[in-house]
């Protein structure tokens, strides 16, 4: 497993044309339903700034600035209630169908010659056609194995196809069927810009039970902080049992905000708490943060290590339950007042070197020359 990075002063070596498939499960327009779309947003602006010409595929309801080709749409008869994980029958059926199409599209040519398809999706079908497909196909691994694995993987087809991972941790919990490049996620660092920070903690990413916002919530009481909550409600039923509770009239939940919206509240905010209850593939949510010069206290899951530091934030061992016990709460309060002593431009200087967009788009771009080079040698 190869970690990429290199000159971001470098200009690109080639160009390519590009499709960049997305995710049908929500559409790429703001306010960003999570860290998947605003990555593909993020890359698709990216790889144009460096010269790149750029087809984004994406599901119905997409701002057509961001999105070229619409391919597909799942069902809303839940109410558009799913969380991070999980699906329903008719959402499979319908992503199915709209996979379907998009590779019988490319297969027969009707959307244009490619130098590379980058697959930014969570789902199987391109990846069990790779071999099949007119150009090289790129597959970024956004989280850790998901069911289809290990029945697509172990089939030998991806032989055909390339791999990425968001971080080194993603990269190794698919050690048992791949062994994929690493090219960590980025941000806009001009989206993300350097606040001066305030006396509440933030908190952002879709409430779902997985990003666990329950426990930042009650950590800023226990700390008495003021806390605000920023997301898309995509799990009704654990928004009123888990979230509504806590919600005082210094925890606050503010809405889905856009990315400038969120990036002036995040700038606005102390601390940033991001407490997932699972290992987390990258962090999107501290890489905004700390852009924002806001430190991050997080949990030692997943990628996180991978983007806080000392220099950042602080990381925490990984609560043993659901609810925090009083040591680990003690050990959170710590933390916090460290974080808060942490120089603003310290914080944001970590985000600009290390998770900026620039730096992603070129490990893309050596990602997509040796997978060229590969098809072309055959």
């Amino acid at each position: 497993m190869s970690d990429l990075t290199a000159d971001q002063s470098t200009p690109a070596a080639d160009t390519f044309k590009i499709l960049l498939v997305a995710s049908l499960r929500y559409p790429i327009a703001e306010p960003f339903a999570g860290g998947l779309e605003a990555h593909t947003a993020a890359l698709a602006r990216g790889l144009r700034d460096r010269g790149h010409l750029v087809v984004v595929a994406g599901a119905q309801g997409s701002d057509p600035r961001l999105v070229d080709h619409v391919f597909g749409s799942l069902p809303r008869d839940d109410g558009g209630e799913r969380a991070d994980i999980t699906e329903s029958p008719a959402v499979r059926i319908a992503e199915r169908a709209g996979f379907q199409s998009l590779a019988d599209d490319l297969r027969t040519g009707l959307l244009g010659d490619f130098d590379i398809i980058h697959n930014n999706s969570l789902y199987p079908l391109l990846v069990d056609r790779a071999a099949t497909l007119p150009s090289p196909l790129i597959t970024t691994l956004h989280t850790p194995p998901l069911p289809w694995a290990a029945r697509v993987l172990g089939s030998g087809v991806h032989r055909s196809a390339h791999f990425v991972a968001v971080s080194r941790s993603t990269g190794a919990s698919w050690s048992e069927h791949l062994s994929p490049r690493v090219v960590r996620n980025g941000i806009d660092t001009a989206t993300w810009v350097l606040g001066p920070g305030g006396p509440d903690a933030v908190w952002s990413g879709r409430l779902v039970a997985e990003k666990a916002p329950h426990t930042a919530m009650d950590i800023a009481a226990a700390a008495g902080l003021g806390l605000c909550l920023a997301g898309p409600v995509v799990d009704q039923p654990y928004f009123q049992a888990q979230i509504v509770p806590r919600l005082t009239d210094r925890i606050r939940y503010v809405g889905h905000l856009s990315s400038s919206d969120l990036a002036r509240l995040v700038g606005v905010s102390a601390v940033a708490l991001v407490t997932p209850a699972w290992d987390e593939p990258f962090g999107l949510v501290a890489a905004e943060a700390m852009a924002c010069g806001t430190p991050v206290v997080t949990f030692a899951r997943g990628g996180l290590p991978e983007v806080v530091n000392r220099r950042s934030g602080r990381l925490l061992p990984a609560p043993k339950a659901d609810r925090l016990d009083r040591a680990e709460v003690g050990a959170a309060l710590e933390a916090i007042a460290q974080a808060r002593r942490l120089d603003r431009a310290a914080v944001r200087r970590e985000a600009v070197n290390r998770c900026s967009v620039e730096r992603m788009v070129i490990g893309y771009e050596q990602v997509y020359g040796d997978a060229v080079r590969v098809r072309r040698a055959r």
